[in-house]
């Protein structure tokens, strides 16, 4: 049986679109996230950084798994139904925790997220998979966007280093070069957001956002979640998260004890 918060029709639309937008899912948790996201700026973890080079206006700052010493952050993953809407989506009976992360831009903020896949960055492979983007501010110009069934693309699509424009890993044979979805008039979805809606994409749609020029600030929190199909896999190079010392192999199941299951059917 489905939560409330979603219908059939749109687990149909994420799996042949790969993103689908769910209407209130933070709705009750606006201000937690928004609690958290301030503690994050002012308490930045190791993987905190900002997407700018000198001279570029605004500030894109982005950080991630700090959900376990941030209390707004747990309280949120652990007690919203998120995991149980991911777990409808993804047709899964059980949904595990992968990491969280922040993103905020601020006004006047030009520059665009770059179109990406999460899939080639993580060491986890898998259909059964879904990342939340919720923002905790109204969101129109600066919004998230999302290539229609790009999911299901033959190859994944070649990870880079967002600043410095360079390739991830060694070689890029066993990736797509990165496509420009406006030239080449790929259909892209966007939606205008409320605080605590939430855009659910695939690891491996591709996707991106635009720059906040504005005179609002753009606060998003993302959850990443997995499925039962979830396996560690090895990476031509480090992973983003890297998750040192996780001493995990191939075709494992993720370690309960550092990525733990937040619902079961």
């Amino acid at each position: 049986m489905l939560h409330p918060l979603i219908t059939q029709d749109q687990v149909d639309a994420y799996w042949r679109d790969g993103a689908v937008l769910i209407k209130g899912l933070f709705k009750d948790h606006v201000d937690r996230i928004a609690a958290g996201i301030e503690r994050n700026l002012a308490e930045q973890g190791p993987f905190a950084g900002d997407n700018l080079k000198p001279g570029e206006g605004g500030r894109f700052f982005e950080d991630y798994c700090n959900w376990e010493r941030i209390p707004e952050f747990t309280d949120v993953i652990r007690n919203s139904p998120a995991a149980e809407v991911a777990a409808g989506l993804m047709g899964s009976k059980r949904t595990q925790m992968f990491h969280e992360h922040v993103l905020v831009k601020e006004p006047g903020t030009s520059k665009p997220t770059p179109w990406h896949q999460d899939s080639p960055y993580y060491f986890v492979d898998g259909m059964q998979n879904v990342s939340f983007w919720a923002p905790v501010d109204p969101v129109t110009e600066a919004s998230l966007r999302c290539v229609a069934g790009s999911h299901r693309w033959e190859k994944e699509v070649l990870p880079t280093r967002w600043l410095s424009d360079t390739n991830f890993y060694p070689g890029d044979g066993e990736y797509m070069a990165i496509p420009d979805p406006d030239a080449e008039d790929m259909p892209i979805l966007e939606w205008p957001l409320e605080p605590g809606d939430a855009v659910a994409f695939h690891f491996r749609n591709l996707h991106g956002a635009r720059g906040n020029e504005t005179g609002n600030r753009r606060r998003a929190f993302s959850l990443r979640l997995v499925g039962d199909d979830a396996r560690y896999v090895e990476r031509p190079g480090p992973t983003s998260p890297p998750f040192p010392g996780h001493d995990m192999k191939p075709g494992q199941v993720l370690r309960e004890d550092w990525f733990p299951f937040l619902y079961t059917a």
